[in-house]
């Protein structure tokens, strides 16, 4: 579990800013990092006091991130968003 406000802060924070780099919506990082609309605000918002390690992993994910590369002191520049197959285009 990460706690305490400074981590929580940078949690919030590079999900922002990472989010607003790639023109994203709450709503879709949310969809992306399998969570919902609401958690993420709450996230971002600092509502949160505590977030799990693998929450802030699924974050990460959707930026094709590691979690060190996440929280890392200064902005990641190879994140990118994971993109999503439709589900009408998987084949079952």
């Amino acid at each position: 579990m990460i706690a305490g406000v400074n981590s929580v802060e940078r949690v919030a924070q590079r999900s922002r800013e990472l989010r607003q780099k790639h023109g994203m919506t709450q709503q879709e990082l949310a969809e992306l990092a399998d969570m919902s609309e609401k958690f993420l605000q709450q996230i971002e918002s600092c509502r949160k006091k505590e977030i799990w390690v693998s929450t802030v992993e699924r974050i990460a994910r959707a930026f094709s991130l590691e979690a060190h590369e996440f929280l890392a002191p200064t902005l990641p520049t190879k994140s990118k968003p994971v993109r999503k197959v439709a589900s009408s285009r998987v084949h079952k």
